[in-house]
């Protein structure tokens, strides 16, 4: 049962997560948001970037599993969600980054349609709305992601970002 305004914030995070809608966080969600920016950008999934892309989402959803699917059934309900963001990572978003962090990688690999190492604002707004991002917010935050005010979103940016916004409440 959700009972703080901290786990009220948290499992409203958890929709994200939940591609399609089920109630639940399973390693499909992983495989069809990995599907869904693929195809916004127009990769092959059996190309070299596709593959890793693939290859993060699953690293991402074992680690997922791994710190909340308490029962073992391969999924992931709201409960689970909470009690693993404020029981296990709430005092060490880091570990959530380095999780996601192969996912968030290959992701930036994708959208970095110039090879620079970085995606622009509108490639990671891109990356945001194949994600499911509420179009009302996909540009600022991917505007916000850029901190140091540059036009491009890297991974130091993103990854802590990420880390604290399914880890912090504010």
């Amino acid at each position: 049962m959700v009972s703080s305004e901290y786990e009220r914030r948290i499992a409203a995070r958890f929709a994200t997560f939940d591609q399609d809608g089920n109630g639940y966080i399973d390693r499909e969600d992983f495989s069809g948001a990995a599907k869904a920016l693929l195809a916004e950008f127009a990769v092959a999934a059996r190309s070299d970037k596709g593959q890793a892309l693939y290859v993060g989402a699953e690293a991402f959803w074992q680690g997922m599993a791994g710190i909340a699917d308490r029962d073992d059934d391969q999924r992931i309900d709201r409960e689970e969600f909470v009690y693993g963001a404020v029981k296990r990572l709430r005092d060490n978003p880091e570990r959530f980054a380095e999780i996601a962090r192969p996912f968030l990688h290959a992701a930036l690999d994708i959208a970095d349609t110039d090879g620079d190492g970085a995606a622009t604002v509108e490639e990671t707004a891109r990356v945001l709305r194949s994600l499911g991002v509420d179009e009302g917010i996909v540009q600022s935050v991917a505007a916000a992601l850029d901190t140091d005010g540059d036009g491009k979103v890297g991974e130091a940016e993103i990854v802590p970002a990420f880390a604290r916004y399914f880890t912090v409440p504010e």
